[in-house]
């Protein structure tokens, strides 16, 4: 797993989807371009979220695209995901690899130089940055980062960085030249008619 390719991360999001199934929502965004898969579930129980991911699993492994769980490890683990998400305030990077062991992807949320800087030398394999924009799916934050400080952020590191919150095709391409490797996106796949040619529109633009 040392060629991951983080351009077009997808985190899901099961509101946005309006009822919709979350396997076919996802098997049609890795249709469409999206490299790697974040399963995020912030409201259900460990049971619920076991039960998702192993689902989930089934169509991340028919196309060979790398699953990473939020904030889960012990799930992580359970079901042999590629790698973990976690955020500042979740289980310690330190405590995840000792669980996972060195072979599993860990990213790490960060929102300054000094979070980057402390994750990279703590064994993180990438970094996810924000919140860039202003964004739906983030109640709790203050200001955004915006496009200097993110550049800041990601030139301070040598690992991969994703930029995450606020990001659509009007600003993409402005996030992409900051140097981080991908971005992080919701709702401009999930929250689209057609999933597969949002996902499509936005590899686009990317690369």
């Amino acid at each position: 797993m040392n060629k991951i390719d983080y351009s077009l991360y997808l985190v899901t999001d099961r509101d946005i989807l309006g009822g919709r199934d979350l396997c076919k929502a996802v098997e049609y965004s890795i249709k469409g371009g999206a490299t790697i898969v974040q399963l995020r579930e912030k409201f259900v129980s460990d049971e619920k979220f076991l039960e998702i991911a192993k689902e989930v699993q089934k169509v991340t492994k028919k196309y060979n695209i790398p699953l990473i769980i939020n904030d889960n490890v012990k799930i992580a683990k359970e079901i042999d995901a590629e790698g973990v998400h976690i955020g500042q305030s979740d289980e310690s990077l330190e405590e995840a690899r000792k669980i996972l062991g060195k072979n599993k992807i860990i990213g790490v949320s960060v929102g300054s130089v000094e979070e980057a800087l402390k994750a990279e030398r703590g064994g993180a394999d990438y970094l996810g940055i924000g919140t860039v924009f202003y964004t739906g799916s983030k109640k709790d934050i203050n200001e955004p980062l915006g496009l200097e400080n993110l550049k800041i952020i990601a030139d301070s590191i040598k690992i991969p960085s994703v930029a995450i919150g606020g990001i659509h095709l009007n600003n993409v391409k402005e996030v992409m030249k900051t140097g981080v490797c991908g971005v992080a996106v919701i709702s401009e796949i999930l929250g689209k008619e057609d999933i597969e040619k949002a996902s499509k529109t936005l590899l686009s633009f990317i690369k």
